[in-house]
């Protein structure tokens, strides 16, 4: 029996998509929170985790009606590109996005908040603007943890089931990811599709989870 690639290949995409708009939306979130003290800071902190507590499904919802054709971010979208987003491939970035940035956000502010303030400081003193700052110093010194983080994100958003089929729907070729493949597989009744694709998905992920290891061991070392 065949057994169709396209998922995986786009979950691969999604997922690394997925995973540089968290890296960016959560690197910068996860700054602000660790350097900065302003009135609704622990709000902010609370919205930013919201995606981690909430059912899968309450997050879909809550994507479907913000992006969705009644809503200005999705007329906006249809109104750029000529096509709804939602039950669309980049509607699955979306929904692995929002899983990821909280990963991302608390692994990343814990990171800066464990960098020696004396460095930042004494670089602020030699004239260094906050953007060079982050740059030359926060980043390069929590380059680790923020390299470890990055790759559980990247896991996370190849694991996405609940929020993807929300949004993203269940079309074959078009928006099937490998999570809902296997699902999709075991409704069926096609068993080795399930397995090979179950076999696969568990490799990449034994894979990113040793990689991420790896990288928080040297770190440790270093």
């Amino acid at each position: 029996m065949s057994i169709d690639w396209f998922p995986v290949w786009l979950s691969l995409r999604v997922s690394a998509l997925a995973t540089l708009l968290s890296l960016a939306i959560g690197v910068a979130l996860a700054w602000v929170m660790a350097n900065r003290n302003f009135s609704g800071k622990n709000i902010l902190d609370a919205v930013v985790t919201l995606p981690l507590v909430l059912p899968p499904t309450v997050l879909g919802y809550y994507l479907l009606v913000s992006v969705g054709r009644n809503a200005f971010p999705g007329q906006l979208y249809e109104k750029l590109t000529g096509q709804p987003l939602v039950f669309t491939w980049q509607a699955a970035v979306l929904a692995s996005t929002l899983h990821a940035v909280p990963l991302l956000a608390k692994s990343a502010r814990a990171a800066f908040e464990s960098v020696d303030g004396r460095f930042e400081r004494a670089a602020r003193t030699l004239g260094a603007s906050e953007l060079r700052v982050f740059w030359r110093v926060s980043v390069p010194l929590a380059r680790r943890s923020l390299l470890a983080a990055t790759v559980l994100a990247f896991a996370r958003c190849m694991g996405d089931f609940g929020t993807t089929l929300m949004v993203a729907g269940d079309i074959p070729g078009r928006t099937q990811t490998v999570s809902i493949a296997i699902y999709d597989a075991v409704q069926s009744g096609n068993g080795v599709a399930a397995r090979v694709l179950v076999l696969v998905v568990s490799v990449v992920t034994i894979a990113i989870v040793y990689l991420a290891g790896r990288v928080e061991r040297t770190r440790e070392t270093a």
